[in-house]
């Protein structure tokens, strides 16, 4: 069992708090509360913190504090978008240049995506995931292009976690997986490159969808605290 450091416990906690609309748009996050709530020193919070502003989920402020970002789907969608490309080009390039003990290591993650998917289980699912497609990325043979995507998707980290909650998502997109890992062992580039770039495309729609429904709740919720209030 691998140990989920502690910042990475609260950031895990606080990205779902803030996608699920516990904390709205430019909502102040108390750092004291926070250690107070998950009962941690100092650190941990201030590293949850950081990740999360590197995501794009909040803003630190100097001298003002953390706020909670707003959300534009357009700005989302631009990035989906690149990080479409860079799948894309990273499975093309991997499909001839992936060795034969990594490409073993990646049908061994598509496994574990198989075994949280089974389990209906979209937290263990979504690390599972990362690390399917970050074999994929280090295995592409250009260190630009893996750096590059890491980056990406560490910010769309939150985001992707979101989609997963979608209908029926997870049992898709482990097909879509499956079709990856087969046009890779294949060495069809060309297949890779589409499947894969089709597999973070097909996510905009439905994260739109997601984020729209989200938005409608937390404004119905915020509505019901200020009747209840007045």
């Amino acid at each position: 069992m691998v140990r989920v450091p502690e910042s990475q416990r609260v950031r895990d906690a606080l990205e779902n708090a803030i996608v699920d609309g516990h904390y709205g748009p430019g909502q102040r996050l108390d750092p004291a509360k926070l250690q107070e709530e998950f009962g941690c020193s100092r650190t941990p919070v201030r590293e949850a913190l950081q990740g999360l502003e590197r995501s794009g989920l909040v803003r630190i402020r100097p001298k003002q504090g953390t706020y909670v970002t707003e959300l534009s789907l357009p700005e989302l969608a631009e990035r989906f978008e690149l990080m479409a490309e860079l799948e894309g080009m990273a499975a093309r390039l991997a499909s001839s240049r992936i060795e034969r003990e990594p490409l073993a290591e990646l049908g061994k993650a598509l496994k574990e995506c198989e075994r949280f998917e089974a389990l209906g289980d979209a937290d263990g699912y979504y690390y599972a995931n990362a690390l399917f497609h970050g074999m994929i990325y280090d295995s592409c043979g250009n260190g630009y292009l893996q750096q590059q995507a890491h980056h990406l998707r560490r910010v769309l980290q939150p985001y992707r976690r979101l989609q997963l909650r979608a209908p029926d998502r997870m049992r898709r997109s482990l097909a879509e997986h499956l079709a990856i890992v087969n046009a890779i062992s294949a060495g069809d580039g060309e297949t890779a490159e589409n499947t894969a770039r089709d597999h973070v495309l097909v996510q905009v729609k439905e994260f739109s969808q997601l984020v729209r429904t989200w938005t409608r709740l937390r404004e119905a919720r915020a509505d019901h605290v200020h009747t209840a209030s007045s």
